[in-house]
């Protein structure tokens, strides 16, 4: 009888949309490993359109387990879940298979598992679990220590293999915000974001002579009556010294095929056939689509296999290509629908655990869609970043299940939360 109240008040429209967004992926993936030579429809499981049918055909199940487990379970286990994620994380430095030179992944045979893509629902859950305390007040410096570093915690365990996967979790500072974070955290990562880019383009002196006139600015225009020269200064100093390092952080921290991404993307290398080659074709693949597209299986850019890594990271050139403006429209829609619909359930949860999980899932979905559309537009750096419930992948396609259908299983039994 509760499994049939849960299936009775499931968000169908979510449900939906998370059907078609499959499904569409998958079309897209069949489409991408499919060569020039191939005509006629064939379903061979060795392909990578076969394995992520057999992945969506687990995700069935996985669906099904996640719904009859008890909702109050991943509360009440939130923390133990989060600890087995980190474990898992910390295991890769002893037993992480290294795959396209990132050692993230666990080999099981024929099989492999990437633990991050789960430890983005596990740190959902405890990120939730801390906030819903009734005495974390974020207000309070110590809390706000505590709660960042339920998020740095799996970062800094990640950054190191997939620097791509943990700038996923930089997205939940948002839902701090939400919560009671003050807001000068968000301008600060902004500013730092603005000054690490004006600092590639520009010469150091001439980076912080604008920020000094922005900050005299700032000052003198001030409605504050009480302006603390002092603090202004120290904030000079400190801006001075981010924009000084910048230079050596970019040189001995990043990797090569970071900085020429990056150089790359800012205009100040032009190598089309060599880092650049992927951005490149994937923005003629998405051009020559037009408004209607080639034609599913048509496109030719896809055919002839000029887009590399086409069925995970850059899936959306696919769409792009084949389904042209009108179809790509359509896609985004889906995730933008999905994206406020689970915003909107989260404001009418009944418990602050379930809504802050709510708005984690929304954050997360949001931010891999973002960087992977903008990524393979050729306005963001590539980076790595799956299209969710699209990229090829079974551990992606399992993780982002998880998470969704978590909050789902949240939001149906709150008609019981009363």
């Amino acid at each position: 009888m509760k499994n049939q109240s849960v299936t009775n008040n499931l968000d169908w429209i979510s449900v939906f949309i998370y059907i078609l967004l499959v499904i569409m992926g998958w079309l897209n993936i069949y489409s991408s490993s499919l060569s020039l030579s191939d005509a006629d429809f064939t379903l061979d499981l060795t392909q990578f359109y076969g394995k992520q049918l057999l992945s969506i055909g687990l995700a069935i199940p996985l669906i099904f387990i996640v719904l009859s487990v008890d909702g109050k379970f991943y509360e009440k286990f939130s923390s133990i879940i989060y600890i087995i994620g980190l474990l898992s994380l910390a295991g890769l430095f002893v037993f992480g298979k290294t795959i396209k030179g990132q050692a993230n992944w666990y080999s099981f045979g024929a099989f492999g598992l990437q633990p991050s893509e789960f430890v983005k629902a596990a740190t959902s859950l405890a990120l939730a679990k801390y906030l819903s305390d009734v005495q974390v007040n974020l207000k309070d410096f110590n809390r706000q220590l505590q709660a960042l570093g339920i998020i740095f915690i799996p970062v800094l365990l990640i950054v190191i293999h997939d620097p791509g996967s943990a700038l996923i979790f930089m997205t939940l500072f948002f839902v701090l915000y939400r919560e009671g974070l003050p807001p000068w955290y968000l301008w600060t990562g902004f500013i730092a974001i603005i000054l690490f880019v004006l600092a590639l383009i520009l010469k150091p002196w001439a980076v912080v002579l604008i920020a000094a006139g922005v900050t005299t600015l700032l000052y003198f225009r001030s409605r504050i009556v009480d302006r603390n020269i002092i603090a202004s200064a120290i904030a000079m100093v400190m801006i001075s010294g981010f924009v000084f390092s910048v230079d050596y952080v970019f040189e001995s921290v990043f990797k090569q095929h970071h900085r020429d991404r990056f150089n790359i993307l800012l205009g100040k290398e032009v190598d089309m056939k060599g880092i650049g080659y992927n951005t490149n074709q994937s923005e003629i693949a998405i051009g020559s689509g037009g408004w209607f597209g080639k034609g599913f299986l048509e496109g030719t850019q896809t055919k002839g296999g000029f887009v590399p890594e086409q069925h995970t990271d850059y899936i959306f050139t696919t769409v792009g290509e084949e389904w042209g403006f009108l179809g790509s429209m359509v896609v985004i829609a889906l995730f933008v629908g999905l994206i406020f619909r689970i915003i909107y359930l989260s404001e009418r949860q009944k418990t602050k655990f379930s809504r802050v999980y709510g708005y984690c899932v929304a954050c997360i979905l949001f931010i891999h869609f973002f960087v992977n559309i903008a990524m393979v537009a050729g306005i963001f750096p590539t980076i790595g970043v799956p299209l969710p419930f699209f990229s090829y992948g079974g551990s992606g396609l399992w993780g982002f299940t998880i998470l969704l259908f978590i909050f789902l299983k949240m939001d149906a039994n709150k008609v019981n939360e009363w």
